[in-house]
């Protein structure tokens, strides 16, 4: 994948976008590709509230701190795509549900983020609840140990019917797209993780030779919890070798769509950028 530079920068426009109802953005970056930018992460810096800067500097860990403040900028600098306010302006807080909400765009604009080892991603719509998810699927875990604790009885049954070696790729789809409709809630795991389903169709759809996307995945849950499948769109999405060259993530993403969305069929956009230095869509 090809980034911009700083001399790309001078020559670029800071082009506007448009977000239509029926609309997700997916936009990614890589922090390891700002390691050394000494001077473009001063900038990024100054993008932030002392209260951000306080936190991100808490972190104990050079990496932790540079992924920090790169999330940061990150969001500050997209959403500047959507409307006439600069990165530094924007104004956040906690909504009603503890998910961070801007507080002075003109625009119903919501967003989600989720980070791993060398991603970061953000995941914009307007007006519907949106989370999503990001997961290294090459870290060491227990999968067959945390999917029998955390996951519902029809998902456990059907990752372990699968053979071994396909088990911990199922095991991705389902924790990353739990963990993008417990963030679309805002509720983290306040929702006990067996308490919904997901069902997995085998479909598969090519984005661009970049991505692949499985887009016909269903919500069940149990008796006692109250929500309503109908309402909910979720996408498992797959970069492939040219965009991810050891093709070690996942992502998930999970909307709520409000009345007048339900129906919608949802257009998937994607977004390559490194704060302050232009993007490209994929």
């Amino acid at each position: 994948m090809t980034y911009f530079t700083k001399s790309e920068h001078s020559t670029r426009s800071k082009k506007k976008l448009s977000l239509t109802h029926n609309e997700i953005h997916l936009w990614i970056t890589k922090p390891e590709e700002l390691i050394g930018q000494d001077e473009l992460l001063a900038i990024y810096s100054r993008l932030l509230t002392n209260t951000e800067l306080a936190k991100q500097q808490r972190y104990k860990f050079a990496k932790d701190r540079h992924d920090a403040l790169i999330t940061r900028a990150f969001i500050r600098d997209l959403l500047s795509y959507y409307a006439d306010i600069a990165p530094q302006n924007w104004q956040f807080e906690k909504g009603n549900k503890d998910k961070p909400e801007v507080v002075n765009c003109p625009l119903p604009l919501r967003f989600n983020i989720s980070h791993t080892k060398n991603l970061i991603i953000c995941a914009v719509t307007l007006d519907d609840d949106i989370g999503c998810d990001v997961e290294n699927i090459g870290r060491s875990n227990n999968v067959s140990a945390i999917a029998e604790r955390y996951f519902s009885a029809t998902e456990t049954q059907e990752l372990f019917s699968l053979p071994e070696a396909q088990q911990r790729n199922r095991f991705f789809d389902y924790w990353t797209l739990k963990e993008s409709y417990i963030k679309a809630w805002g509720l983290g795991l306040a929702i006990p993780l067996a308490d919904f389903s997901f069902n997995i169709n085998s479909a598969t759809t090519n984005y661009n030779d970049l991505f692949t996307i499985k887009g016909d995945i269903t919500l069940s849950f149990a008796e006692h919890r109250v929500d309503n499948c109908e309402v909910w769109r979720s996408w498992l999405i797959y970069p492939t070798a040219n965009i991810d060259e050891k093709q070690e993530h996942r992502i998930a993403l999970s909307v709520k769509a409000k009345a007048n969305n339900q129906h919608a069929h949802y257009r998937l956009r994607f977004f390559d950028t490194l704060p302050l230095l232009g993007y490209q869509e994929l």
